[in-house]
């Protein structure tokens, strides 16, 4: 689906099924130098079982027009933008990594939009490192090498996704390659720069008013488990209904785990609360 966001084209994928007025809405948001497809396996389900689905491609990727936002802030601002340009009055939220940030800053300022909220391989604060930062600066194919390792925690996962014969590895590689060849200039480093100066994330958790659920990959090098220690705590001294979800996967939930990944979300989204 191609709607038009603060006057330029943005691409949301709807997971193979037309929307239903009458159906719930549940919104994908993509990490760093990715875009809709990260999320393949879980939207098309979802899609099929009774929801309508958006898997969004942030501005400056993939389908989508830049320029890139230069901050979390506004792309929460972007993504109600998105949210109005498709008629949606209100949703769940599903982020992963720098989507879960800005999940988690669009729920907080934008309360009434949002019904439930899911974090995937989140973290606060989001430091990326200055050597990282550099390199996905001055030389993007080293910054690309260095995720694309720390994101994995095997080879090859079982079952392997989308099916076997998959290499994880290589193919979130050349997305990330893609991503790059088709956005602007320094994109890694855009979106990287946005995560590690990301200061308001306590503050928008404390002010959460929907259930919320964490899911985290055991052996994350990313993002580990620990560091979604505070944001957990500040949630629930604000009496907020936290699930939290621990997988046997590294930081790319969705294709080392993408079973118990759709298992946790779709439960998360369909129980009554």
């Amino acid at each position: 689906m191609m709607l038009e966001v603060e006057g330029a084209p943005a691409y949301a994928y709807t997971g193979g099924h037309a929307f239903e007025p009458d159906r719930p809405v549940a919104v994908f948001v993509h990490g760093a130098q990715h875009d809709h497809s990260v999320w393949a396996l879980q939207t098309r389900y979802f899609a099929h079982h009774g929801l309508n689905v958006l898997a969004v491609d942030l501005p400056g990727h993939g389908r989508s027009a830049g320029p890139a936002r230069r901050s979390i802030a506004a792309l929460a601002d972007w993504l109600v933008a998105l949210l109005d340009a498709a008629n949606i009055s209100e949703t769940m939220l599903i982020g992963h990594s720098m989507g879960s940030l800005i999940a988690l800053d669009c729920a907080a300022r934008y309360p009434l939009r949002v019904t439930r909220l899911a974090l995937l391989a989140t973290a606060f604060p989001m430091t990326v490192s200055d050597t990282l930062l550099d390199a996905a600066r001055d030389r993007e194919p080293d910054a690309i090498d260095m995720v694309n390792q720390w994101s994995h925690s095997s080879i090859a996962a079982k079952p392997s996704c989308p099916a076997p014969g998959f290499w994880l590895h290589g193919a979130n590689q050349r997305l990330m390659e893609r991503v790059a060849a088709l956005g602007e200039p320094h994109l890694f480093h855009t979106d990287f720069s946005a995560c590690n100066a990301y200061a308001e994330g306590l503050q928008r958790a404390a002010a959460l008013r929907c259930p919320v659920q964490i899911i985290a990959g055991r052996h994350d090098a990313m993002t580990p488990p620990r560091a979604s220690r505070a944001l957990t705590d500040a949630m629930k001294q604000a009496n907020v209904s936290v699930e939290t979800v621990m997988l046997d996967a590294g930081h790319a939930l969705m294709s080392e785990q993408p079973d118990a990944t759709l298992t946790a979300l779709f439960s998360f989204a369909t129980r009554r609360v």
